[in-house]
Parts: structure tokens; C-alpha cells; sequence
């Protein structure tokens, strides 16, 4: 600061010294302390709170989701039958719709030797139907002396069909042994839902995969 004479108009600051309004702030007096990186500060509280602000817009999207998620996990499970059910192709005597009439003894099979990789069986909804849990029953029956008579199937791709016309698809794991298997199923309100087959247990070229039973559950209306 000038002790004597006239003052004189600071000169102008080189341009580093102007970023981040630099040329703004006061000089302090000898022996002050100033608060560096007050650009860089403030840079952090914005930064800050766009995070809080895009962290409760991604909350509050996913909420109806999460809300949806808890009543099927908790929601009381009944049967759901399909209204229409297809193949692509069927050994006589073993059409589609035994796989879906509730009765582990008769069976749908496509006709074809080894593991029928490629064919397929579709049940049909009249109306988008919510569904939560899957059973499928392998072989010819749930005896185990009738296990070996048929191939079972192993790896089955499902693909659904939702209400809005998009498809998903989903992998199946099937264990080799007798009896039905439960899965997680929550795939929505669907219209259709295809099982192919991918791979096969105990397949040959005299045996072909049989499906005793498919199943399928969504929330009861009672829960």
C-alpha cells in the first residue's frame, strides 16, 4: 500500500492471476492467513451435490421397483395355467398339453432321437399374467425306475414374451434327477413364455427328452 503521495490505480494482473476471480478478492494484510483453493472448494460442493441430487433421482425412479420386488417375495404363491399350448413338434400320443394338465405320469416329448436340441414347447396367455416360481418335472414320470427310460433335459433357454411385446430370455439349469424343480420366475406380466431345449442327460440315439410337468406361479390373489 502506498505510504506517501498520490495512489496510483493497480496495475493489471497477469492472466493466471485472473483466473478463478483472483483479481476479485482483497490482499490481505502481512500476516494474515487466507483460505487457499477457495475455486477448487467450491468446485467440490457442487460436484457434492450433484451427486446427492443424482443419487435421489435414481432413488426415487427405482422405488415402484423396489416396492414391486418386496410383495413378490413376500406374496403367497398359486398355480397359473396357461390358456393355449404349442410345440414345435410332438411324438404321437405325447402332445404339448400333457405337460401342462397336472399329471406327473404322461409327458410331452418332440419325437426326435439325442438331446432335441432346437425344439421347443410354448404355453400361451390370453391375458399378461404375472408370474414368480417355476416347476419343471423331468423324464416320463417322478418314479425313479423310469428315469433311465428318456433323455432329461439339462440346459432349457425360456424365453418370455412380456405384456409390452419385448422378449427376454432367461437360462435354466435342470439337475438330473426325479421329481419336480422349483425356480425363480419373476419375469412380469407375460404373454407367452417358450422352453427350447439345449442339452440333454442320458441322451442316445434310442431315447428321446421327455418333460412331465411345467408349472407355473404367480401372486395369489388372496395374499
Amino acid at each position: 500500500m502506498p505510504m506517501a503521495g498520490e495512489g496510483h490505480a493497480p496495475a493489471r494482473l497477469p492472466w493466471w492471476r485472473r483466473l478463478w476471480g483472483s483479481g476479485n478478492r482483497e490482499t490481505p494484510w502481512a500476516g494474515d492467513r487466507p483460505r487457499l483453493r477457495r475455486a477448487f472448494d467450491r468446485v467440490l460442493s457442487w460436484l457434492g451435490a450433484a451427486i446427492v441430487l443424482a443419487l435421489l433421482i435414481v432413488l426415487a425412479v427405482n422405488i415402484p421397483q423396489g416396492v414391486q420386488a418386496t410383495r413378490d417375495h413376500f406374496a403367497k404363491r398359486a398355480p397359473v395355467a396357461p390358456d393355449k399350448v404349442t410345440a414345435s413338434r410332438s411324438y404321437p400320443g405325447h402332445k404339448p398339453e400333457l405337460a401342462f394338465d397336472k399329471l406327473n405320469n404322461t409327458w410331452w416329448g418332440p419325437g426326435v432321437s439325442q438331446s432335441g436340441q432346437g425344439q421347443w414347447i410354448e404355453a400361451r396367455f390370453d391375458e399378461p399374467t404375472r408370474l414368480l416360481d417355476l416347476i419343471i418335472t423331468p423324464g416320463m414320470s417322478t418314479h425313479a425306475d423310469q428315469l433311465s427310460k428318456s433323455a432329461l433335459p439339462h440346459r432349457v433357454e425360456a424365453r418370455v414374451t412380456l405384456a409390452d411385446g419385448r422378449k427376454v430370455t432367461r437360462g435354466l439349469t435342470l439337475d438330473q434327477g426325479t421329481g419336480g424343480q422349483r425356480r425363480a420366475f419373476r419375469v412380469g406380466k407375460v404373454t407367452a413364455v417358450r422352453f427350447t431345449l439345449e442339452s440333454a442327460y442320458q441322451a442316445s440315439a434310442s431315447k428321446q427328452v421327455a418333460i412331465a410337468e411345467i408349472e407355473f406361479f404367480g401372486p395369489s390373489n388372496a395374499g
